[in-house]
């Protein structure tokens, strides 16, 4: 089963991520905000590009845990604390991206907080995905 990316008639499309994405039917996964933590709950740097990676394959790592892929993540939801950083390190975070999840590119929010739970977490990454009965 593979996901449609829904964009209007007459738009451009997004660079980097799907305005909507439609599931068929299929079992929803919902993932908890995951930040660049490894699986002992421990941060192994402070730096917003490895907390990034981490946190793109702790949700990599779940998904596949429930049997599904990376291309039935339908929306992810980034949550971060340092938007110089971000704006920054787009480049290598796209490179991350492409790495991981190849050319697929799910409904995206990128919202910027003032601060996250899990100190020193610099960004926080929450999904959902459509896997296939």
């Amino acid at each position: 089963m593979a996901h449609q990316s829904i964009l209007p008639e007459g738009w451009d499309p997004p660079i980097g991520y799907a305005n909507a994405m439609l599931a068929e039917k299929g079992r929803v996964l919902a993932l908890a905000g995951q930040v660049g933590w490894n699986a002992k709950q421990v941060f192994e740097s402070d730096k917003l590009v490895p907390q990034f990676e981490q946190a793109l394959r702790n949700i990599l790592d779940i998904l596949k845990a429930a049997g599904g892929k990376p291309e039935h993540i339908i929306r992810i939801t980034a949550f971060c604390i340092d938007r110089p950083q971000y704006l920054e390190t787009r480049r290598e975070l796209g490179r991350i991206w492409r790495e991981l999840m190849g050319k697929h590119y799910p409904a995206m929010s990128m919202i910027f907080v003032a601060d996250l739970l899990d100190h020193p977490a610099k960004i926080e990454l929450e999904a959902t995905a459509v896997i296939p009965d």
